[in-house]
């Protein structure tokens, strides 16, 4: 909670009091100052992504306080919960927001007359219909695809690499194997994966949000016959167990 703190600090010394946006006039000639407003870069983005939001002349006293004065309003023990507090109600209402949009995108997504919802609540479009087997949890699939998120963000593509790949049903996110597992080999689907059938509250790092559908444009090729399959494919990020 220190650290936190500590960051907030830099953060706000470092945008001003006042918020007033980009300053032609600051001089970032020096080293120090260079370091200074790449510390309230960094920070900042942070701060940002929470939705925290700040009274500029609250902090700039609480800050002078602290360094100049040794003297404080509250204690540091009632700072850090105050803080604390702060934090997990914005990042509550960021969760918040990110579920009503999720709901919201496939309710209407869902509603599509070429739109087909399973009972977990998969949807998926046929694109292509293939001929060939539909593949098992236990197969092991040569596929081309790609993943974006529900803005267009790619998250993962075969088509950025060499080629089609060889997965494992069994080790991918629940959503990705059981619509796999929809295709007959030859077909082109296009999956919208629910985020409680992928990543849930929690996400993939910076790479996918918490509470996001996934979107994957899929080519079945074929299944693979257990004597085909020699070595383990490469980790890629559909091959994460789902975080439910």
């Amino acid at each position: 909670m220190k650290k936190l703190i500590l960051v907030l600090c830099v953060l706000m010394l470092a945008i001003s009091v006042h918020a007033r946006g980009i300053q032609e006039d600051v001089d970032l000639s020096e080293e120090k100052s260079k370091i200074s407003y790449s510390l309230g870069m960094v920070f900042g983005m942070e701060i940002g992504q929470i939705g925290l939001e700040i009274d500029y002349e609250s902090f700039k006293e609480g800050f002078v306080n602290v360094l100049e004065l040794d003297q404080t309003i509250f204690s540091l023990e009632e700072a850090n919960e105050i803080v604390q507090t702060a934090f997990e109600k914005a990042m509550e209402e960021k969760s918040r927001k990110l579920q009503l949009m999720e709901e919201e995108f496939l309710a209407i997504n869902g509603a599509r007359p070429d739109i087909i919802t399973t009972e977990s609540g998969l949807q998926y479009m046929i694109l292509e219909e293939g001929s060939g087997p539909k593949p098992t949890l236990e197969n092991t699939v040569r596929v081309q695809y790609e993943g974006t998120l529900i803005d267009g963000t790619v998250i993962d593509s075969t088509h950025e690499r060499d080629g089609p790949e060889e997965i494992p049903l069994n080790t991918v996110i629940n959503g990705w194997a059981e619509g796999i597992m929809l295709m007959n080999a030859g077909s082109k689907y296009r999956l919208y994966i629910p985020s409680n059938l992928a990543y849930g509250e929690w996400g993939v790092g910076q790479i996918i949000p918490q509470y996001s559908t996934l979107i994957f444009t899929v080519d079945l090729l074929d299944i693979i016959a257990e004597e085909e399959t020699e070595t383990e494919p490469e980790e890629e990020i559909l091959e994460t167990e789902s975080t439910e």
